[in-house]
């Protein structure tokens, strides 16, 4: 295998700002500890939360790298001690809590996965952050069953896009909301039931229209603001709803008496503080039930854009623009 040097690039935020904060910079190659798996990054994924790290609203939790990045696909070069579950050589994609904005990372054994044949090093790279937070969120949080609904908002996100493919590998019903009718019809083509123009149409009418005036089984939401009370009038009796983001606030005034009156539960969750452990129990769902989908083809990552590790700060620009469907990744 090439010789492990003793210095990588990496990118860092310059104070916070635009993408023109993002800063390539020299850095020891890290060592793994116990139980890690030393990677040479191939490619990473680029997410919401690093742009809202770049702009000072997202730090990186007590022990984490300051460099940007939660996921990456590569090859692992070296192992650390008690690490036994991969060797040198192997193809994996991990989650991280930082550091994937590199040429090399540390990842605990338990939270890497083998990348499944028939995918590349880039799309590999755009797999584990959507999956985790799908996961967690959809399928355990919001207990989305077998013939259920699913109302999903931002279909057209990295996120928005495995949703939907996952929901209905798993034989849920999808009604997705996006920006355009591009999007929408992105949305239906990966399998959405629905798809809604949030600029020009009301989500909550629309699933009341599409599900008989029953409502939405489980809620998948990133946007917060005033989408928090529409979402209770959307939801179904019994509802799930479920808060992984605030992109227009987390502070709304808001009448309790629908989550009483439909019994609705309104949860929510972060991923990147969890600790090591919390992340592998994810981590051996997603290799038993999601591996076999994307090693099928039945799921497969939307591929928006890939720029190359020295043109981070266009790559942040495209999702800046919000125009992306899918998602965007460097490549090393």
């Amino acid at each position: 295998m090439t010789p492990i040097p003793s210095t990588m690039r990496a990118v860092i935020t310059d104070g916070s700002g635009g993408p023109e904060v993002l800063k390539l910079v020299e850095r020891p190659v890290p060592q793994p500890g116990e139980g890690e798996i030393l990677v040479r990054i191939k490619a990473a994924g680029i997410n919401r939360p690093d742009v809202i790290q770049r702009q000072g609203g997202y730090p990186p939790p007590p022990g984490a790298s300051d460099i940007l990045g939660l996921e990456f696909a590569g090859e692992i070069v070296a192992l650390g001690k008690s690490a036994t579950r991969f060797k040198p050589g192997d193809r994996v994609m991990a989650l991280v809590a930082g550091g994937a904005y590199a040429e090399y990372a540390v990842v605990h054994e338990t939270n890497a996965l083998p990348i499944p044949e028939g995918l590349s090093w880039e799309e590999a790279g755009a797999v584990p952050e959507t999956t985790f937070t799908v996961w967690t969120n959809v399928f355990e949080r919001g207990r989305l069953k077998a013939g259920e609904t699913l109302l999903l908002h931002g279909g057209t996100s990295g996120i928005g896009t495995t949703a939907i493919q996952l929901a209905k590998a798993l034989s849920a019903k999808v009604i997705a909301t996006a920006g355009s009718a591009d999007k929408c019809d992105a949305c239906t083509r990966l399998g959405a039931d629905v798809a809604v123009n949030y600029r020009n149409q009301d989500f909550v009418a629309a699933v009341k229209e599409a599900t008989g005036g029953r409502g939405a089984d489980v809620i998948l939401d990133m946007v917060g603001g005033d989408y928090i009370p529409r979402n209770y009038e959307a939801a179904a009796q019994d509802g799930r709803i479920v808060q992984i983001a605030f992109l227009q606030g987390s502070k709304v005034e808001l009448d309790f008496r629908r989550l009483m009156l439909k019994r609705l539960t309104h949860t929510g969750s972060t991923l990147r503080s969890r600790t090591v452990l919390e992340k592998s129990a994810i981590a051996q769902d997603l290799e038993a039930k999601v591996l076999p989908l994307l090693a099928k083809g039945l799921c497969k990552p939307v591929m928006d854009s890939t720029f190359a590790f020295e043109d981070v700060a266009k790559a942040h620009a495209r999702m800046d623009g919000g125009e992306h469907i899918g998602k965007i990744v460097l490549r090393f």
